[in-house]
């Protein structure tokens, strides 16, 4: 008869040593941290997808705020130059010297998105006109499409200067440049440029022409299937339709202004650009334009006095419905 020391029982004859052993070998296993094992290139790698397809800042920072090492790798600048426009999606509300910090490190690191909304904060929230305008550029030789238009605003309504200071010319070429990126707004304002002579030579077919390709683009971008089979190239502008259009999402820089100056009280000498999905304000007295129907809302530009006029405007337009009412 084999005893307990016998070689049935070799794990307990070996003595309590291996035992021991055996539960150290358990304890390092169960306690081995995987993470840590990971290269940081694949860390980067993982980070960069976290920043480039957030959809607002809380993403990023929920992923900075994970552990020590995605803190530290997450201010690499190969992940702050591929983040999102909504990473920097920053409220008014939330505004701090750390969040300009951290649109000013992405910046640097080559994110266009965040020159473009620090550039817009820096412009029409602090006056900053020079640091702003040059952080709106930064990001629109890189072909961003929203400086570019940006920029061809400043440089119509002489923004950060005097009247004088307009340069129609620099406008229409700016505008003409983020038209060719697709932007619909400044396909609308080149149009209405080339129709009224407005820092380029007068050409009214050209002209109609954009306006016409700034209504299918919209249309397209909105999906709007009862249009399906139609040549829209045939319908009538939708402003003068009077076709409600459904409220588009603004860029995080234009949400911004338009808290900013929501949470403020306005001065009177300065108006604020009536679409409300713009928030540009005036940088001295009447340099936006009015309506000329009305004469009550005052827009920055006559892409956003388009857009404004198919979101709704056209209801409360009192001309426009003593007019429609006598027909």
């Amino acid at each position: 008869m084999r005893t307990r020391s016998g070689s049935s029982y070799s794990h307990l004859a070996a003595g309590p040593s291996s035992t021991v052993s055996r539960k150290k070998r358990k304890l390092t296993s169960a306690d081995c941290n995987y993470f840590d094992v990971l290269h940081d290139d694949v860390v980067l790698s993982i980070l960069v997808k976290v920043s480039s397809t957030a959809e607002c800042p809380a993403d990023f920072l929920s992923a900075l705020a994970t552990c020590k090492r995605f803190n530290g790798l997450g201010l690499d600048p190969l992940v702050l130059s591929n983040a999102s426009k909504e990473t920097f999606a920053v409220t008014a509300k939330k505004w701090s010297p750390s969040a300009n910090c951290f649109l000013q490190r992405s910046s640097r690191a080559g994110n266009i998105e965040a020159s473009y909304t620090l550039g817009m904060i820096q412009f029409y929230c602090f006056q900053n006109w020079g640091q702003g305008a040059s952080l709106m550029a930064r990001a629109a030789v890189k072909a961003h499409a929203p400086a570019l238009y940006s920029l061809a605003i400043i440089q119509f309504n002489g923004s950060g200067g005097t009247k004088n200071k307009k340069d129609l010319i620099g406008g229409v070429t700016l505008c003409a440049r983020a038209a060719v990126l697709g932007h619909i707004d400044a396909v609308r304002e080149l149009g209405h440029c080339l129709k009224d002579g407005y820092g380029i030579t007068k050409n009214t077919v050209a002209g109609q022409r954009f306006l016409i390709e700034a209504n299918i683009r919209e249309l397209t971008a909105n999906n709007h299937k009862k249009f399906d089979g139609v040549n829209l190239t045939r319908l009538p502008l939708l402003v003068d339709v009077g076709y409600e259009m459904p409220v588009q999402v603004s860029h995080p820089a234009n949400r911004f202004l338009t808290g900013w100056f929501a949470n403020r009280v306005p001065d009177p000498a300065y108006n604020i650009c009536s679409y409300e999905g713009c928030g540009r304000p005036e940088t001295r007295t009447h340099e936006f334009r009015r309506c000329s129907v009305c004469g009550v809302r005052t827009y920055c530009s006559r892409g956003c006095q388009a857009r404004d006029w198919t979101m709704g405007h056209f209801k409360s337009c009192t001309p426009f419905m003593r007019f429609a009412g006598r027909r």
